[in-house]
Parts: structure tokens; C-alpha cells; sequence
């Protein structure tokens, strides 16, 4: 418990450093802000214009993909918020010998590694994709209870946990390669299929991007809970997916640790 404790307080020191950082940096702020909540914008636009011409896509309706995005955005912007830069910046903390600063702080190097940097401009915009969330459950008239309510949050932290974990393999190739950029480049590829239904993968499709590179499951199944209700198989099965990719993560990130130990010696 004592050593939870003192990686909260290393989080909040981190924290309010980013969050201190923004407010110096304000015109930075807006911008990334504005930049984010326009991407987010051509989302929701391409998704307006394809119902122009379709009333059901793979058997989902507007609001219920509407429901969809909101649900992938929510998840990829509470990834960028809290993890995004201080992964990004792991390549370059490999190549100039600066992870050396995370080896020698009292903790898990891969908690340090994670969550040094805060990223207020995404954090800011996942509450604009929340409210894309409300809507559609407004739209499609839906009265979740408190516990769709406490399972729909549960599943987004899972999601996160696997969004999360596939950063961390893509980032942790720099231990073995010059450069990640390129390994980084396939997973904003992949998370593009997150924002499209279950039901319209099949084939081959459906075996690499819903069982073996669960993208599609980590949106899918919370918003299934919203419009369903609880799910065994696919809450149970997102769970199983999240508890599997961060225990690869953690392995294939310490075997790159020793690998760079090794190598600075």
C-alpha cells in the first residue's frame, strides 16, 4: 500500500508540473487543443456524411455510431492525456543514454517512464468526446443504470489498458531498433479500426483486428454495455484481452530494460 501511495504522489508531482507547464505555455495549449478537437471534428463529419446516404451501417444506426465514436475518441484521448508524450519521448531517452534518469528514481521505471508528462490538451478533449457519448444515449433515448453506468467506465479503463500496452510494445522496439517512429506510425494506423462496429469484420479482418489485435473490442464492448446492457463474453472477454497485453507489455518493456542496461555498461 505504502508503495502505491508513493507512486500517486510521484504522479501528482508530475501532474501539477504539466499542468503548471500548460499554463505557462497557454497559446501552445490552445493551439494543440484547437488541432485535437479539429481532428476529432472531420470524425464526426465523415460519420454525418456517410448517413446521408445510408440509414444502417453493418446494423448500426447514427446515434448508435455516433455512440461507437465517442466511446473510441474518449478512450484515444485519455490515452494521449496521460501517456502519450511521456512514451513518445522514450526512443529519444533510449538513444541519448536520458533513461538513465528514470533507472536511478525510486519506483517502477516503467510507471516513471509513462507517466512523467500530463498532456492537459487531450484530457481537455476527452471531455468533449464524453459529451459526443451523452448525446447519442440522448438520441437513442437510453436511461443507463448506475452499474451500465460503473461496467461502461470499467470497460474504457480497460480499453485504455490496451490502447496503453500496444504503445508500450511499439515504443519498446527502440531497444532493439534505431528508431520507433515507423512502429509507431502501425499502431495510429490499427487504433483507426476502433471507431468502426463488430459486425463488419469478417474473414481474415475478423481474426486480426477482433482476436489478435483486439482494436475493435476496446470501443465495442462499452458501448455494447450502454446499448445492451452487461455482456458476459464481451466484458469478460475485454478484461482477459487488457490483463494479456499489459503483461506482455511489462515483459517485452523489462527485457528491453536489461538489454539497455547491458549495453551502457
Amino acid at each position: 500500500m505504502s508503495a502505491l501511495a508513493h507512486h500517486f504522489r510521484v504522479w501528482a508531482a508530475s501532474a501539477r508540473y504539466s499542468l503548471t507547464r500548460a499554463l505557462m505555455f497557454r497559446g501552445d495549449f490552445v493551439i494543440w487543443s484547437l488541432v485535437e478537437l479539429f481532428w476529432m471534428g472531420v470524425n464526426l463529419l465523415l460519420v454525418e456524411v456517410i448517413y446521408r446516404h445510408t440509414d444502417s451501417i453493418a446494423g448500426w444506426s447514427r446515434p448508435e455510431m455516433l455512440l461507437l465514436l465517442g466511446t473510441s475518441l474518449l478512450i484515444q484521448r485519455l490515452l494521449m492525456g496521460f501517456f502519450w508524450s511521456g512514451l513518445y519521448d522514450l526512443g529519444r531517452n533510449v538513444r541519448n543514454g536520458h533513461l538513465d534518469f528514470f533507472l536511478a528514481q525510486p519506483g517502477s521505471v516503467m510507471f516513471m517512464v509513462s507517466t512523467r508528462k500530463l498532456d492537459p490538451d487531450g484530457l481537455v478533449n476527452s471531455v468533449v468526446a464524453l459529451g459526443l457519448v451523452v448525446y447519442a444515449a440522448g438520441e437513442l433515448g437510453l436511461r443507463p443504470s448506475p452499474g451500465q453506468l460503473a461496467l461502461y467506465a470499467v470497460l474504457v479503463g480497460c480499453g485504455l489498458v490496451i490502447h496503453y500496452s500496444v504503445l508500450m510494445l511499439s515504443t519498446a522496439s527502440v531497444f532493439w531498433l534505431t528508431s520507433a517512429q515507423g512502429v509507431e506510425g502501425g499502431y495510429f494506423s490499427l487504433i483507426e479500426f476502433s471507431r468502426m462496429p463488430r459486425e463488419a469484420f469478417r474473414g481474415a479482418a475478423e481474426v486480426i483486428f477482433v482476436w489478435l489485435l483486439p482494436v475493435v473490442v476496446v470501443s465495442n464492448a462499452p458501448a455494447r454495455v450502454l446499448l445492451h446492457g452487461f455482456e458476459p463474453a464481451w466484458a469478460l472477454g475485454l478484461a482477459g484481452f487488457a490483463a494479456l497485453w499489459l503483461g506482455l507489455a511489462v515483459f517485452v518493456f523489462h527485457r528491453g530494460l536489461r538489454r539497455y542496461a547491458s549495453a551502457s555498461s
